[in-house]
């Protein structure tokens, strides 16, 4: 019985282990027929995730979809929570076998093998994050995180992604993503991909950004030049 039990203990844990080993980046590169090449990212934060595909070179944003994930030995099920394309997917999960090892991860059956970009350090801000206070008027406004209407920030040692939308009508409202820093309480992005403007990849942003009681407090100016603060909750 002894046996039994440390065998399933040891079997839990090299599970546990295997998906806490996915938290990070990871890209890949495919290549379309007239030879342009398009970057695909995925970021695994703990329980949520999100994919993204844009041009290499132009920045011009292609596809993205993420959600929930759970990995039980080398299935993952992914519940969607948006889907530029396939908005009909939001709602429903999806299960595959994944192939892991240290520095690759790569769906079975599929040609793309992502090699890792980081493991989700360093990075005070690593996780992902709903916003859930926006300044307005000079008077801070709470924003209910359990409402189906979302914008998401999920972020890795060096990438983030933020993305709006709704799981209840499946509408998805825009995205964009990079690298980021953080140095001395200044947080810059430096944008690649832009769902709503191409013109903004290749563009760094520079905020004012701090953890107060574990939520965080981010201001500056937006890529259209307006004043924010805004405070971002870790998501459960």
């Amino acid at each position: 019985m002894k046996k039994i039990i440390t065998l399933l203990i040891c079997t839990f844990l090299a599970f546990a282990i295997k998906a806490q080993g996915i938290i990070g980046s990871w890209e890949g590169y495919t290549t379309a027929e007239n030879g342009d090449q398009f970057k695909n990212v995925v970021i695994f934060a703990d329980g949520y995730q999100v994919i993204s595909i844009y041009d290499a070179t132009t920045g011009k944003f292609v596809h993205s979809n993420g959600g929930t994930w759970k990995l039980e030995g080398d299935m993952m099920t992914e519940k969607v929570e948006f889907d530029t394309d396939n908005p009909e997917r939001v709602g429903s999960e999806v299960s595959f076998k994944v192939i892991i090892t240290e520095n690759t991860i790569q769906i079975a059956g599929s040609d793309l093998k992502l090699t890792r970009i980081d493991n989700g350090t360093p990075g005070k801000l690593s996780g992902a994050w709903l916003i859930s206070g926006r300044m307005r008027q000079s008077k801070m406004q709470t924003i209910d995180t359990n409402r189906p209407r979302k914008t998401m920030k999920i972020l890795s040692g060096t990438r983030f992604q933020w993305i709006a939308y709704n799981t209840d009508t499946k509408q998805f409202m825009g995205t964009g993503g990079g690298t980021y820093t953080t140095l001395n309480g200044e947080y810059t992005e430096n944008i690649e991909f832009f769902s709503r403007d191409d013109s903004k990849a290749g563009r760094s942003l520079k905020f004012n950004y701090e953890l107060i009681d574990g939520k965080w407090h981010h201001s500056g100016l937006s890529s259209k030049g307006d004043p924010i603060h805004e405070i971002w909750s870790i998501r459960d």
